[in-house]
């Protein structure tokens, strides 16, 4: 028997570390090459990195939460044959061995993660149900494997390190999903409190926030928007084309940017502050901001210049189901020129959003809500919308944003200037 000391690789995106959000195995497993070993965050993107060789799992080197180094080492195994010693002095192994009682749970691929697991295995955790608006801690791996057998992670109960849903967690789960007990009704007294730690994409947001409110001198502007015709358009053009994707008020509002910015070159900017350069750009990369499950991320509709409706409404929901799965790649969550963020229906009636730095704006549309108004003197009933924003005080004065806010109003109150070729 051998050892194969196993080194973080290069991941691809010009990083020299990584943070450690997840492991997939512990002292003592016994896996299979190409099996899952540890999720590792560069940036935005969550990577999986697999096991080179089969072997058992002799040392896993670095906590949760913690920077790894590019070629620093990740775990030794012990492998059939020579293996792979490396002769540098490596840190010592930060994972326990089970306890002797427990037989060593075997890694597999997600593809094995149904079969049931052996029966003299520790028994698992008592399955009760997570509180309402507590989110199950699970690796992108762990995610796609539970979506794929159906199992609601909510009712999971949780072995790995911080809390975390293990591939074994999942499997257990599949093979006995005994229905998960629940918190008692009633005036029932509550105890008891929660650790998380924040780390991967939840750290990285707040690092990004903390930073953007930190340097850049916010100020919001919120104008309201009479979106009645353009639900009208946007309900006709879905019932007259079913088979094209479905159209919502995000890709109105893409159109309705594209056509705007060209007139304010300062505000589909981004600002390079160190260096105090204001890059103005041509074309209009818009950020959509998404909601996942492990946090909030900016895929980019690039060129929207370019795009009609349905090929907006296309991208943005390609772009949001690889965020939400784990997919997307670095090129798409860099490079957006201004961010649109939307809340959809909990959209409520204002906002005051955070700006994507190094950009210098950010639009929200709120909740539409039918209302009465007053129209040439007379009460009517009509869809209104807010439509808040947000700027960056060093590069676009008030006066500008709120004409830029007001051109976008104009837009869309009147969506058939959408359509029409400015001269």
């Amino acid at each position: 028997m051998g050892r194969y000391v196993f080194k973080l690789p290069d991941v691809g995106e010009g990083v020299a570390e990584a943070e450690i959000v997840a492991w997939h195995v512990q002292v003592g497993d016994q896996v299979a090459e190409d099996a899952p070993l540890v999720d590792v965050m560069t940036d935005k993107a969550t990577v999986e990195i697999t096991s080179p060789v089969s072997g058992r799992v002799l040392e896993v080197c670095g906590d949760v939460g913690a920077n790894a180094a590019i070629g620093s080492i990740v775990t030794v195994l012990e492998v059939e044959g020579e293996g792979h010693e490396d002769a540098e002095a490596r840190p010592a192994p930060v994972a326990t061995p089970p306890p002797p009682s427990a037989e060593p749970v075997a890694a597999s691929a997600p593809a094995d993660a149904g079969r049931p697991a052996s029966k003299t295995a520790a028994p698992a955790p008592p399955r009760v149900a997570r509180a309402p608006g507590i989110r199950p801690l699970a690796s992108p791996a762990v995610r796609r494997r539970a979506l794929e057998l159906g199992v609601p992670l909510q009712f999971v109960p949780a072995s790995g390190p911080a809390g975390r849903i293990t591939l074994h967690d999942l499997a257990a789960y599949a093979a006995d999903p005994t229905p998960a007990s629940t918190a008692p009704a009633g005036l029932a007294r509550r105890s008891g409190a929660e650790v998380v730690k924040v780390i991967g994409l939840r750290r990285r947001i707040a690092e990004r926030m903390s930073e953007a409110k930190r340097r850049i001198p916010h100020f919001s502007y919120i104008e309201e928007v009479d979106v009645t015709e353009l639900e009208r358009l946007r309900t006709l053009l879905n019932a007259e084309h079913p088979d094209r994707p479905k159209l919502t008020v995000l890709p109105f509002i893409v159109r309705a940017l594209t056509r705007t910015l060209p007139a304010f070159p300062q505000i589909n900017a981004t600002f390079d502050d160190e260096a105090g350069e204001v890059t103005r750009h041509g074309p209009v990369h818009v950020g959509i901001a998404t909601q996942t499950p492990g946090g909030l991320v900016v895929p980019v509709l690039r060129h929207a210049e370019t795009l009609d409706l349905w090929a907006a409404a296309a991208e943005i929901a390609r772009l949001a189901k690889g965020a939400r799965d784990g997919a997307a790649s670095r090129d798409e969550l860099t490079g957006s020129t201004i961010t649109l963020t939307s809340l959809g229906p909990l959209g409520g009636l204002a906002t005051t959003p955070v700006i994507n730095r190094p950009e210098v704006g950010i639009v929200g549309p709120n909740r539409i809500v039918e209302r009465p108004v007053v129209v040439d003197g007379a009460i009517v009933v009509r869809k209104m919308m807010n439509l808040s924003s947000s700027f960056d005080h060093r590069v676009v004065d008030g006066w500008d944003a709120a004409e830029f806010v007001q051109r976008l109003k104009k837009l869309l109150e009147a969506p058939a200037l959408l359509f029409v070729e400015q001269p």
